[in-house]
Protein backbone atom coordinates (compact mmCIF):
# COMPACT_ATOMS: atom_id res chain seq x y z
CA UNK A 1 0.00 0.00 0.00
CA UNK A 2 0.90 3.64 -1.06
CA UNK A 3 1.43 6.34 1.94
CA UNK A 4 2.72 9.45 2.00
CA UNK A 5 4.90 10.52 5.36
CA UNK A 6 3.16 13.34 7.42
CA UNK A 7 5.72 13.71 9.95
CA UNK A 8 9.38 12.00 9.87
CA UNK A 9 9.26 8.53 10.65
CA UNK A 10 12.69 6.59 11.63
CA UNK A 11 13.81 4.22 9.07
CA UNK A 12 11.05 4.76 6.91
CA UNK A 13 11.35 8.34 5.38
CA UNK A 14 10.84 11.96 6.25
CA UNK A 15 8.08 14.28 5.54
CA UNK A 16 6.63 14.10 1.87
CA UNK A 17 8.01 10.99 1.09
CA UNK A 18 5.68 8.07 -0.25
CA UNK A 19 6.50 4.58 0.69
CA UNK A 20 5.20 1.31 -0.13
CA UNK A 21 4.15 -0.70 3.13
CA UNK A 22 2.53 -3.31 4.00
CA UNK A 23 -1.53 -2.47 4.03
CA UNK A 24 -1.59 -3.51 8.10
CA UNK A 25 1.37 -1.62 8.93
CA UNK A 26 -0.31 1.21 7.50
CA UNK A 27 -3.92 0.60 8.45
CA UNK A 28 -3.03 -0.06 11.87
CA UNK A 29 -0.03 2.49 12.88
CA UNK A 30 0.98 4.69 10.80
CA UNK A 31 -2.70 6.38 9.79
CA UNK A 32 -3.95 6.04 12.91
CA UNK A 33 -0.79 7.84 14.75
CA UNK A 34 -1.72 10.57 12.32
CA UNK A 35 2.06 9.39 10.63
CA UNK A 36 1.02 9.24 7.01
CA UNK A 37 -1.94 9.61 4.78
CA UNK A 38 -3.04 7.33 2.02
CA UNK A 39 -1.08 8.25 -1.31
CA UNK A 40 -4.39 9.95 -3.11
CA UNK A 41 -3.80 12.75 -5.04
CA UNK A 42 -5.47 15.12 -2.80
CA UNK A 43 -3.24 13.72 0.24
CA UNK A 44 -0.27 14.44 -1.77
CA UNK A 45 -1.01 18.05 -3.21
CA UNK A 46 -2.01 18.74 0.86
CA UNK A 47 1.24 17.60 2.38
CA UNK A 48 3.04 19.42 -1.18
CA UNK A 49 1.51 22.49 0.12
CA UNK A 50 2.96 21.76 3.84
CA UNK A 51 6.21 21.73 2.31
CA UNK A 52 5.68 24.58 0.58
CA UNK A 53 4.61 26.70 3.82
CA UNK A 54 7.76 25.37 5.85
CA UNK A 55 10.53 25.88 3.32
CA UNK A 56 8.47 29.81 3.43
CA UNK A 57 9.13 29.73 6.96
CA UNK A 58 12.99 28.49 6.77
CA UNK A 59 13.68 31.00 4.39
CA UNK A 60 12.21 33.74 6.54
CA UNK A 61 13.95 32.46 9.49
CA UNK A 62 17.58 32.62 7.28
CA UNK A 63 16.88 36.18 6.12
CA UNK A 64 16.08 37.14 10.15
CA UNK A 65 18.98 35.69 11.41
CA UNK A 66 21.12 37.36 8.63
CA UNK A 67 20.02 40.68 9.30
CA UNK A 68 20.81 40.05 12.95
CA UNK A 69 24.37 38.78 12.02
CA UNK A 70 24.83 42.51 9.77
CA UNK A 71 24.06 43.92 13.14
CA UNK A 72 26.12 41.79 15.25
CA UNK A 73 28.95 40.85 13.27
CA UNK A 74 32.52 42.29 14.35
CA UNK A 75 30.83 43.94 17.84
CA UNK A 76 33.46 44.12 20.42
CA UNK A 77 32.01 43.45 24.18
CA UNK A 78 33.91 44.03 27.60
CA UNK A 79 33.37 42.09 30.42
CA UNK A 80 35.05 42.80 33.81
CA UNK A 81 35.69 40.17 36.48
CA UNK A 82 37.74 40.68 39.87
CA UNK A 83 41.08 39.24 39.83
CA UNK A 84 43.39 37.66 42.85
CA UNK A 85 46.54 39.77 44.05
CA UNK A 86 48.54 36.89 41.17
CA UNK A 87 46.11 38.01 38.53
CA UNK A 88 44.05 34.98 38.51
CA UNK A 89 40.39 35.52 37.45
CA UNK A 90 38.13 34.78 40.25
CA UNK A 91 34.74 32.60 38.89
CA UNK A 92 34.38 32.47 34.87
CA UNK A 93 32.74 33.91 31.89
CA UNK A 94 29.67 31.78 30.56
CA UNK A 95 27.63 32.56 27.53
CA UNK A 96 24.85 33.95 30.08
CA UNK A 97 27.42 36.37 30.71
CA UNK A 98 28.01 37.01 26.93
CA UNK A 99 24.29 37.25 26.01
CA UNK A 100 23.27 39.91 28.92
CA UNK A 101 26.66 42.22 28.00
CA UNK A 102 25.02 42.07 24.30
CA UNK A 103 21.46 43.23 25.43
CA UNK A 104 22.82 45.85 27.76
CA UNK A 105 25.24 47.21 24.90
CA UNK A 106 22.99 46.75 21.73
CA UNK A 107 19.52 45.84 22.90
CA UNK A 108 19.25 42.37 21.01
CA UNK A 109 18.09 39.70 22.90
CA UNK A 110 19.81 36.26 22.26
CA UNK A 111 19.29 33.07 23.23
CA UNK A 112 22.41 31.38 25.42
CA UNK A 113 22.03 28.22 23.28
CA UNK A 114 23.60 30.41 20.67
CA UNK A 115 26.89 31.13 21.76
CA UNK A 116 28.96 28.69 20.40
CA UNK A 117 31.34 28.12 23.64
CA UNK A 118 32.89 24.84 24.70
CA UNK A 119 34.01 25.72 27.77
CA UNK A 120 33.57 28.98 30.06
CA UNK A 121 36.33 31.38 29.91
CA UNK A 122 38.68 31.45 32.97
CA UNK A 123 41.57 33.76 32.21
CA UNK A 124 41.52 37.59 31.23
CA UNK A 125 42.41 38.59 27.97
CA UNK A 126 40.46 39.02 24.05
CA UNK A 127 38.44 36.00 22.35
CA UNK A 128 36.86 35.39 19.18
CA UNK A 129 33.43 34.43 20.19
CA UNK A 130 30.87 32.59 17.46
CA UNK A 131 27.55 33.40 17.59
CA UNK A 132 25.03 30.78 15.30
CA UNK A 133 22.02 32.26 14.87
CA UNK A 134 20.67 30.08 11.91
CA UNK A 135 21.83 26.75 11.09
CA UNK A 136 23.47 28.60 8.08
CA UNK A 137 24.27 32.14 8.91
CA UNK A 138 26.84 33.07 12.03
CA UNK A 139 28.18 36.36 13.01
CA UNK A 140 31.73 36.83 15.09
CA UNK A 141 32.06 39.10 17.95
CA UNK A 142 35.36 40.01 20.34
CA UNK A 143 34.88 39.93 23.58
CA UNK A 144 37.33 41.47 25.89
CA UNK A 145 37.87 40.32 29.40
CA UNK A 146 39.16 42.73 31.64
CA UNK A 147 39.97 43.30 35.66
CA UNK A 148 37.03 44.82 37.59
CA UNK A 149 38.56 48.42 38.57
CA UNK A 150 38.78 48.43 42.65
Amino acid sequence: MKVILVKDVEGWGTLGDVIDVKPGFARNYLIPQGLAYPATDNYIKHVQEILRQKSRKLEREKEKAQKLAEQLDGLEIEIERPVGPTGKMYGSVSSTDIVNTIKEKTDIELDKKKVMLRNPIRDLGAYNITLRLHPEVSAKIKLHVIPQQQ
